[in-house]
């Protein structure tokens, strides 16, 4: 995985590494990150051929998973950073090995001058963050923060509608903010009127699990947990974890833009979800 030295000609504007950094605090201040989590600039590389570490960032490259095919993806357009939703690098590593295809999107990484950054939970917790694109597609309503923080910030949202809407209609408005055609449904009963959700992208039945809402909406839950759910008359939907993460990218990539306008940004078409309805 070597870049053509080619692609770099494209560029014509320089970037300071700390300004990406910046604008991205701006955005999702780490601190708001979950405890567990690993976000905010986990590569650093080295300019090729060179002792001086990346400062120029001209092409920012955003995937929700970095799989070996996304980073070809990405060596491909000829990006300078990543912006991996999900962090590539979580749980420690003890080698660094081509035969491992984690380890070796690292070694490629660093060989091209690569750098990665996460903003995973931080992203989740702000407000205009994923979770409040999540909540746009449900309809108006006052929204708070679960595990609220200070400002409103945190890990899920409760919606309360400003008009009871049946689950029906409200599983119409996901696939269409979402852009999908299927949804794993548990209603609690035969078409229920809903007046509240609780909600959480990717894996967030931990979230919203205790809350006392008519609806769980999140990516993805456990069979036991959508059961438990039923039984105390909640109904569920599951849209698949990045799912309900993917589709932010591309307000992400705009509210950088608007920050800084000389950079290039690309979008990954290659990342999706790996579970696939047929």
């Amino acid at each position: 995985m070597r870049r053509n030295p080619l692609q770099t000609s494209v560029h014509k504007t320089d970037l300071d590494m700390q300004e990406l950094l910046n604008a991205l605090e701006m955005i999702a201040p780490l601190e708001l990150a979950e405890e567990w989590d690993n976000v905010g600039l986990l590569l650093e590389p080295l300019e090729p051929g060179s002792r001086k570490p990346v400062k120029n960032p001209r092409h920012v490259f955003f995937t929700i998973d970095l799989t070996e095919e996304v980073f070809q993806e990405a060596l491909d357009a000829g990006a300078d950073v990543i912006i991996a939703y999900h962090p590539p690098l979580f749980m420690p590593i003890k080698r660094l090995t081509l035969d491992d295809p984690k380890t070796n999107i690292i070694i490629s990484a660093l060989a091209n001058g690569i750098a990665i950054y996460s903003p995973h939970t931080a992203l989740d917790c702000v407000k205009g963050g994923v979770n409040d694109w999540l909540a746009d597609g449900l309809g108006d309503g006052e929204r708070r923060a679960l595990g609220e923080r200070e400002d409103g910030q945190g890990p899920g949202r409760l919606v309360s509608l400003n008009t009871p809407t049946l689950y029906s209609e409200l599983v119409a408005r996901v696939k269409g903010h979402l852009g999908l055609e299927r949804l794993r449904c548990a209603p609690a009963g035969k078409d229920p009127m809903i007046t509240s959700v609780a909600l959480c992208a990717g894996a967030g039945s931990s979230v919203i699990s205790s809350i006392e809402a008519d609806l769980y909406l999140t990516g993805e839950m456990r069979h036991h947990d959508v059961l438990a759910a039923n039984a105390a008359g909640r109904s569920v939907i599951l849209c698949e974890h990045t799912n309900t993460e993917r589709g932010y990218l591309s307000v992400l990539s705009q509210r950088l833009e608007a920050l800084l306008p000389t950079l290039r940004y690309t979008i990954s078409r290659i990342d999706a979800d790996p579970l696939q309805s047929v």
